[in-house]
């Protein structure tokens, strides 16, 4: 599939998934973590990256912040390029050249942090997304940052179970989602980000509203990835 298309398709590929009764899930590369260290333990990304497709993953996601976290824009050109699922960016992108690169380089969808954007650079970039034919996945954390972000016409919202500002080296819950969740106004697409690592913490985030849940650490973690994935997929049959 090719980037103009997989752009288009992000909230699309979540949607359908949903409507056909399976758990929408986007699966995460991730070379590194503050907390948990080494995540690819030797292993190809794009290996993992097609292990997770074959497995059932709606979407991928991959982080490409370097001093922290290992990724590169390389790593997101290598995925998109070997895999025909869309593909969403993570990283504190800043400015326009970011949201320019995000694109050039085969993401469909591009992380916007609420907690790292004052609320002109984050409409900024937001409308500069759009014009480059990215969706967006706004991130909250907290209340605050939950008022800023529904402030935005939305494609979709992310509610983080941790502080990424801490670096994931904090613990959270899927009660974070739960609770912001009966803020966030009727008709608003969320996803539920870290801190699932079972199928009961899936089926608490959809239970209480969220299209799908971004999971990258206990997927990586798992020692085949593609039995991670439909371990948590399969939480829709349980």
């Amino acid at each position: 599939m090719n980037t103009e298309m997989r752009s288009r398709t992000f909230t699309a590929a979540l949607e359908a998934a949903r409507a056909a009764g399976r758990i929408p899930l986007i699966s995460e590369i991730k070379v590194q973590s503050p907390k948990e260290g080494d995540l690819l333990a030797g292993r190809d990304p794009v290996v993992l990256a097609r292990s997770m497709e074959q497995a059932g993953a709606t979407c991928l996601s991959v982080v490409t912040e370097r001093e922290h976290f290992g990724g590169s824009l390389a790593l997101l050109r290598a995925v998109a390029s070997a895999v025909s699922l869309p593909v969403l960016r993570k990283d504190f992108v800043t400015d326009r050249e970011g949201v320019r690169a995000s694109k050039q380089h085969g993401a469909s969808c591009l992380l916007l942090m609420a907690a790292a954007l004052d609320w002109p650079t984050l409409v900024e970039l937001h409308e500069e997304a759009r014009r480059c034919g990215l969706e967006t996945l706004v991130e909250v954390h907290d209340e605050t940052e939950l008022r800023k972000a529904i402030g935005l016409d939305l494609d979709l919202l992310g509610i983080n179970n941790r502080d990424i500002r801490q670096l994931e080296i904090d613990d959270g819950t899927v009660a974070n989602t739960v609770r912001l969740l009966r803020m966030v106004p009727p008709g608003v697409r969320v996803l539920s980000e870290s801190s699932i690592s079972s199928p009961e913490e899936v089926r608490a985030a959809i239970s209480a509203g969220a299209l799908g849940v971004l999971v990258g650490t206990s997927i990586l973690r798992s020692r085949d990835v593609a039995e991670g994935v439909r371990r948590l997929t399969a939480a829709a049959s349980d």
